[in-house]
């Protein structure tokens, strides 16, 4: 008999048991080989992801601070306004003590000014009536010494309150 291809049994029996043999050597090699790869790489491929999600997360913390701390910036710039206002009320405040003190210390002077003028003026009125007694008693010396009779004597007095003036009989 004539064969197609040279298929014989013992042809086919070796085929089978070599594929057998590949296909237990292939579960094999699965099991010892392929599986731990599959398993490191599926590991590998987990820690990437967790890397890129901690990254992510770390991103959205990153920004999150970022936003406090920009706030806080607008915040401290409203801290420093209302600051410097303190400041400024503060100094108004010791300008307007500063100047209330020096118009009383003014005023102070000025009436200490106005006493001691008053004492000088006092002191100008009694020494123009120490004049005025010691010029009557001149005039006195004079009208007995002289005997003289009405009108010289008038005359005298005339002279008199014109030399020391008419502003000092009338105060």
């Amino acid at each position: 008999m004539t064969r197609l291809f040279d298929l014989d049994f013992q042809l086919l029996h070796d085929t089978v048991l070599l594929a057998i043999a590949v296909f237990f050597l292939f579960l094999l090699l699965s099991y010892l080989l392929f599986n731990p790869v599959r398993k490191l790489l599926k590991d590998r491929q987990d820690k990437i992801k967790g890397d890129i999600d901690t990254a992510l997360a770390d991103k959205e913390a990153a920004a999150a601070l970022k936003e406090q701390y920009d706030e806080k910036l607008k915040n401290i710039e409203k801290e420093a306004e209302v600051i410097l206002s303190e400041a400024r009320q503060k100094a108004l405040k010791n300008e307007a003590r500063i100047i209330d003190e020096a118009k009383e210390e003014a005023a102070r002077i000025r009436k200490r000014a106005e006493e001691e003028a008053e004492l000088e003026k006092k002191r100008a009125m009694d020494d123009i009536k120490q004049e005025m007694i010691q010029v009557a008693s001149l005039m006195a010396g004079k009208v007995v010494a002289a005997s003289i009779d009405t009108t010289i004597q008038d005359q005298l007095v005339d002279e008199t309150l014109k030399e020391i003036g008419d502003e000092a009989w009338l105060s």
